[in-house]
């Protein structure tokens, strides 16, 4: 780290007490001021740098002490610190060269530490390995430096055990309690990973208050804090990373968003790669075209983080832009080998082929189901041998690797099922999900999108039963975990098999779910119950019984201004076909539920829809419907005059 090398007294102490205070941003202002007036002066230089450095500003602290070594080629800490801030910048070649110039026998080990950190840099792990072994052993950076080419090579085991050696000779260390947590994380042990993560954010929080931990998302409107190197120490940055990758990997969607907000407040242009990269995919849902164009972005920075590559394009083939991921893919060749493994290369080019030769990447999906159903059942094998012998760590690898080899496969089936389910072959989908019966049967995904093609089928609703149920009574007690369309499914499979009262029994369950919601978060907005009475409503429509079918699309949306954005075009599906049949008199309606209808249209035109849009468009839509046509109230209207017009009523 670089110090500050020149004598009390050559600056005001009004400098130094900004230093001092970590107000590093009002004394580069300053000195930058002072450079004008004292061209190339090596105190304002040397606390510019020192700033710079700080403020992890690494490019600026460079151009620093490049100038400082120049002018001052004696002092040998000038030519350190150069070559320090170019590593931290990332100019591993320019770095490395700058390590060349130092000739120092006292500053011989901080070159070898600085080589060494700047081949692991460049991902060159035996030349980093070779610089770390001329290391004397009793250096406390040894076995840390060690246990971060234990991790690289995927040996996460004895790298924590290096980390946790290293912890206890030097005592606690944010960074080292990080790289534990990685440790664990990468190991799939999430509980001791978020101990150790807790015990970074405590300390963060009691010894660093002026960070503002957790403000944020109280509500708390607190300025940046900015880039310094006290943050950078305290690891706080990273801790609340893993702690959101940890939330997010459970499913805890709410607690991964939360960790993101609680981390010290920086302005957007501060974040650093892995925030951008996280935010982008943990708001996707919410906020998808702010999601692509972070991750865009980060594709064209050096470096950013290594997933970046594989999730851009997997959400691109996600949200149906094969063109989009066709493009990338062509324009980032030279990342395809480095940042794609052969699977999610060959996975990607079979999504990217749908779109034009279903059959060829049904074939192409169905090489990567064969690969990775031998290897399970390789796995498998292993996993019972294991058992034989009792031998816990061999079983507890192999169900590991088992484990990581069926979240392959499922993807897989998946895509090649929806091959067929966007052509409404359900038998065809049903075969392809029988055929992975012997590795999948206790898969969620797989049981629940067996439901579905069941469901689907409308003559095999006991069937769906059965798999729709063991998820539903999985979370009972919390039942509003479950997602609204499975509730919705079972339900309208109670009613086709007269199981009446269970499907009542599960609707009392979800309302009084809401009511407490609505109670203890009056502004949390719900729509289980809602769309489980849509589905149903849906469904008598469907079946020809509009009467009692509208009435209880409309009674779903109650109230509207909570209920009226998210189901809006079931709701439309639902009057386009009731309009349609009464036009070509295939049906009458009651003159009650025509008066309910244009009320309710009345109610979305007039009060509730003018600020909610009728159609979600695409996040990276070019072509936009008008603002003022894309909204409930626009839309109800012409439904409204349509009704007018086909039951003849007066306006």
């Amino acid at each position: 780290m670089p110090l500050i090398t020149i004598k009390d007294g050559e600056y005001t102490a009004t400098i130094y007490k900004m230093i001092k205070d970590r107000r590093y941003g009002e004394a580069i202002h300053i000195l930058s001021n002072e450079l004008q007036k004292q061209l190339k002066s090596r105190a304002a230089l040397s606390l510019l740098g020192y700033c710079y450095y700080h403020m992890q500003d690494y490019i600026n602290a460079a151009e620093c002490y490049e100038q400082l070594a120049q002018l001052h080629p004696e002092v040998e800490e000038y030519r350190l610190y150069y070559a320090q801030s170019l590593y931290r910048a990332c100019a591993f070649p320019e770095a490395m060269k700058a390590t060349f110039l130092l000739d120092n026998p006292n500053s011989h080990t901080k070159m070898i530490k600085l080589q060494a950190a700047i081949k692991y840099g460049e991902e060159d792990l035996s030349g980093a390995k070779s610089l770390v072994e001329q290391l004397p052993q009793d250096d406390p950076d040894y076995e840390v430096n060690l246990g971060c080419l234990l991790y690289k090579e995927g040996e996460f085991e004895e790298a924590c055990k290096k980390f946790v050696t290293s912890m206890q000779v030097l005592g606690y260390r944010p960074d080292l309690s990080y790289n534990i947590a990685l440790c664990y994380y990468s190991m799939k042990q999430y509980a001791p990973a978020l101990k150790y993560i807790g015990d970074i954010i405590e300390r963060g929080i009691r010894e660093h208050p002026e960070l503002s931990v957790g403000m944020t998302t109280e509500g708390i409107d607190v300025r940046s804090v900015g880039n310094t190197l006290v943050l950078h120490e305290t690891a706080l940055i990273e801790a609340f990373n893993l702690k959101a990758a940890i939330e997010y990997q459970l499913k805890n969607y709410d607690a991964a968003q939360e960790a993101l907000t609680d981390m010290p407040p920086r302005s957007e242009e501060e974040l650093d790669p892995v925030t951008l990269h996280n935010q982008a995919l943990m708001n996707m849902d919410s906020k998808p075209t702010e999601g692509f164009e972070k991750l865009a972005f980060l594709l064209q920075q050096n470096p950013f983080p290594p997933v970046t590559f594989g999730n851009l394009l997997l959400l691109y083939c996600k949200y149906e832009y094969f063109d989009l991921a066709a493009d990338v893919l062509a324009e980032n060749a030279h990342l395809t080998y480095k940042f794609l493994s052969p699977y999610l290369y060959e996975f990607l080019d079979a999504m990217i082929t749908c779109q034009t030769a279903p059959e060829e990447a049904f074939r192409k999906f169905d090489e990567i189901a064969g690969k990775l159903t031998e290897q399970l059942r390789k796995l498998t094998k292993q996993v019972q041998e294991a058992r034989q012998n009792r031998d816990d760590e061999a079983v507890k690898k192999s169900v590991h690797e088992y484990d990581e080899a069926l979240e392959r496969y499922i993807p897989v089936l998946m895509a090649q099922a929806k091959i067929y389910w966007n052509r409404e072959n359900y038998n065809m989908v049903e075969k392809i999900f029988r055929k992975s019966v012997e590795f999948c049967n206790e898969h969620d995904t797989w049981k629940l999108n067996v439901a579905h093609v069941l469901f689907m089928q409308e003559n095999k609703y006991k069937e769906a039963i059965g798999f729709y149920e063991p998820t539903v009574k999985k979370h009972y007690d919390n039942i509003l975990n479950v997602s609204a369309i499975v509730l919705a499914n079972l339900c309208v499979s109670y009613i086709m098999t007269s199981q009446n009262e269970e499907a009542e029994e599960l609707m009392r369950k979800i309302e009084k779910e809401e009511e407490q919601i609505s109670y203890d978060d009056p502004d949390k907005k719900v729509f289980h119950l809602c769309i489980v009475n849509l589905v149903i409503g849906t469904l008598y429509c469907a079946k020809g019984n509009y009467d009692f079918g509208i009435s209880r699309v409309i009674k779903s949306l109650e109230p509207y201004n909570k209920k009226l954005g998210r189901t809006r075009g079931s709701t439309r599906r639902c009057f386009l076909s009731l309009l349609e049949n009464m036009a070509k008199q295939m049906i009458m309606l009651r003159d009650t539920v025509v008066q309910e209808c244009i009320q309710f249209l009345e109610h979305c035109e007039t009060i509730y829809g003018k600020n909610v849009p009728a159609i979600i468009e695409q996040p990276l839509e070019e072509d936009r419907l008008h603002i003022g046509r894309n909204t409930v109230t626009y839309e109800s209207r012409l439904l409204k005059a349509l009704v007018y017009e086909i039951t003849g009523w007066d306006q």
